[in-house]
């Protein structure tokens, strides 16, 4: 057992709530998070309100560069950024990330307002983000025991998700108040200030790493990359996670567009989905705290398949749905199933990896999610914009999507577990 895991004679959430190191990273992991999404609000209103320009009413083009510029590093250096993390401590780069995009986004008040320069601080944040992803996953079987880490990964999906929600819920109302209280440079200040906590709280991190700092001497990308995928072709459970994994963020994906219209439909405005993307973190996080207390003793279980049953039958039940309490119900079970797919797999993955290949492995992991989450929100609209228009009526083509996508995760659901015990008997 690692040393900085908690006695074995405690386990589940007790164990991680008393585990310092574990608190350490997970509270800086969760504020972080928070940072991420506020960040994303404040392009936004830079874009509106922060005297940039890019021609006269241009306000859409400069909000689609905006993003892109956001999205792009998550796709071109997910797996790049994995090589880099396992040359060095975890500890020091989860640090240096913070560090760095506290600085990025403060000097944004003090540099010219052009266009370009919020283009190109916003790639460069975004391009840190994704070193600090890979370090983080790589980070926690260091701060947890074997048998603590898939109630750590649970609880960190749901503190992702509850993260995701709070920096969404909170950007808009907290930039307008800082803004009228201390003026307008206080946005950029109060967001660096949040990276910088942190820092801070993962600087107060205790844990060993065997090859810690082993820097970047001889460093060959290529062939790291090249290694990292010759991993993943030849264990082929860790694959088949990652596979189970990317799967999960696309459905959550298409979710997050087919949940615009599944509000209108029971009750709350459009603008207000966000109540259902919080019922499924809600349900997230009564599935980090079942893996916590009964996850061990369900280990020889199907609760990955479990899972994807679950979710699949959720959405076929939102085909039919028109009640609000029910719709949120079923999306608290929603993310319960989630649960019981992305804990256990990432465990897995933990599990399995030699320490000196977790950076590689989840730098790819981090790349094959991030297209999962943007492929079905780029096809998910226009393909229920399509269907609507075939068969004449928008609510007939919401549910046809819903029943065909539910049925979709079924099947494979039931094909990757098929795949995993065809791996377990060989």
């Amino acid at each position: 057992m690692h040393p900085a895991s908690p006695p074995p004679d405690r386990s589940g959430l007790d164990a991680l709530l008393r585990n310092r190191p574990f608190l350490a990273l997970w509270t800086g992991q969760l504020l972080a998070q928070v940072a991420d999404k506020i960040f994303y609000v404040l392009l936004i209103i830079l874009v509106k309100t922060g005297g940039y320009t890019l021609g006269q009413n241009a306000d859409n083009s400069m909000l689609s560069a905006v993003m892109i510029a956001y999205t792009v590093p998550a796709i071109v250096f997910g797996s790049a950024a994995g090589i880099v993390v396992d040359r060095f401590s975890k500890k020091q780069m989860l640090i240096a990330c913070n560090v760095i995009r506290a600085v990025l986004i403060v000097a944004l008040p003090f540099l010219p307002k052009a266009f370009v320069v919020l283009l190109a601080i916003t790639f460069l944040v975004s391009t840190v983000t994704q070193f600090f992803a890979p370090a983080e996953a790589a980070a926690i079987p260091l701060a947890v025991g074997r048998e603590g880490l898939m109630s750590a990964n649970a609880l960190f999906a749901s503190s992702t998700m509850g993260g995701i929600i709070v920096g969404m819920t909170i950007g808009e109302p907290l930039f307008s108040w800082v803004k009228h209280s201390f003026g307008s440079a206080s946005q950029e200040f109060l967001l660096g200030g949040l990276y910088l906590i942190s820092a801070g709280l993962i600087y107060a991190m205790r844990i060993k790493e065997s090859h810690a700092g082993s820097s970047g001497k001889n460093v060959h990308p290529w062939q790291d990359l090249k290694e990292g995928l010759r991993y993943l072709k030849h264990n082929h459970l860790v694959s088949n996670a990652m596979v189970q994994l990317t799967i999960l963020y696309s459905v959550f994906a298409a979710l997050q567009v087919l949940a615009i219209a599944l509000s209108g439909k029971i009750g709350l405005k459009e603008t207000q989905f966000g109540f259902l993307l919080a019922a499924a973190g809600v349900g997230m996080v009564f599935g980090a705290a079942f893996l916590g207390h009964w996850g061990d003793r369900m280990h020889h279980k199907p609760l990955p398949l479990i899972g994807f049953l679950m979710m699949g039958f959720v959405l076929a039940m939102f085909a039919f749905n028109r009640q609000l309490w029910v719709g949120f119900g079923l999306s608290a079970l929603f993310g319960f199933g989630a649960s019981l797919i992305n804990g256990p797999m990432q465990a897995l993955i933990q599990e399995k990896t030699p320490e000196s290949m977790r950076g590689k492995v989840f730098g790819l992991e981090n790349n094959a999610i991030n297209i999962a989450l943007s492929l079905p929100l780029a096809l998910t609209g226009p393909l229920t914009d399509a269907v609507s228009k075939a068969v004449g009526s928008d609510d007939l083509g919401l549910r046809i999507v819903l029943l065909s996508l539910g049925f979709l995760v079924s099947v494979m659901g039931m094909a990757a577990w098929h795949h995993t015990r065809k791996v377990l008997k060989a």
